[in-house]
């Protein structure tokens, strides 16, 4: 090896076991100084370093040992040093993890279930714009705010995106790039722009698209006289 290999190896030994230990030392958790903010920060959670932008701690709770990946901003209220009033806004379930570079912006209500795991780069927010004012700039109109959920076990693909006024019940999958708005039921496939369910568990059938009622196809593979592959 020569001589240039072996400070080329050396100096990158150094630079890795150094980032190792600044993410270590950067990583908000129950013990250090920026966990102390939140209103509830579990045992055993970690946000990882190097976050993004957090700010309304104390109107965020966040579960025993969920894990929120690097970058992710989650935010309470419009800005930091606002009273947002005595409830908290944002509320993440135990042994949840977040994707990193997802955003969760809450307002009024975000609540997000446990062992909820998400992909990279989810958006997740419970304000829109509005646009009733032709003529007023769209970002000039002031937001209107509608509480989200999402139901505990369930998964988000990279990507999506979760509206204002979304509810996903239980055990659900979210797919990747889906754009999602409205009332979703327990132990539903939701994928789509705009996002719809394409499959539905049904006990002792399994996972049906919806189109079947909760039925397994018939012999001839024909509903109502019509092929399923033309459906």
């Amino acid at each position: 090896m020569s001589l240039r290999d072996a400070v080329r190896r050396a100096a990158g030994t150094l630079i890795h076991r150094g980032w190792g230990a600044i993410r270590a030392a950067g990583a908000i958790s129950p013990a250090s100084p920026g966990g102390y903010r939140f209103r509830h920060l579990g045992e055993g959670a970690c946000l990882s370093f190097p976050v993004g932008a957090i700010f309304g701690e104390a109107w965020i709770e966040i579960g025993e040992y969920t894990l929120v990946g690097e970058r992710v901003s989650i935010s309470a209220g419009m800005g930091p040093g606002v009273d947002l009033g005595p409830d908290s806004i944002v509320r993440i379930g135990g042994s949840c993890s977040i994707g990193r570079g997802s955003h969760i912006v809450g307002h009024q209500s975000i609540d997000i279930g446990d062992h909820v795991f998400t992909g990279p780069y989810v958006y997740i927010t419970d304000q829109n714009h509005v646009y009733d004012d032709p003529e007023a700039p769209i970002g000039r109109q002031w937001p209107r705010n509608k509480p989200v959920s999402i139901g505990s076990g369930s998964w988000l693909g990279t990507g999506a995106i979760i509206l204002p006024g979304t509810r996903i019940g239980r055990q659900c999958v979210v797919a990747g790039g889906a754009v999602v708005r409205g009332e979703f039921p327990d132990h539903s496939v939701i994928a789509g722009v705009p996002a719809r369910v394409v499959r539905r568990y049904v006990p002792g059938e399994g996972w049906l698209p919806p189109h079947l009622n909760g039925s397994r196809p018939p012999a001839d593979g024909l509903v109502n006289g019509i092929a399923l592959d033309a459906v």
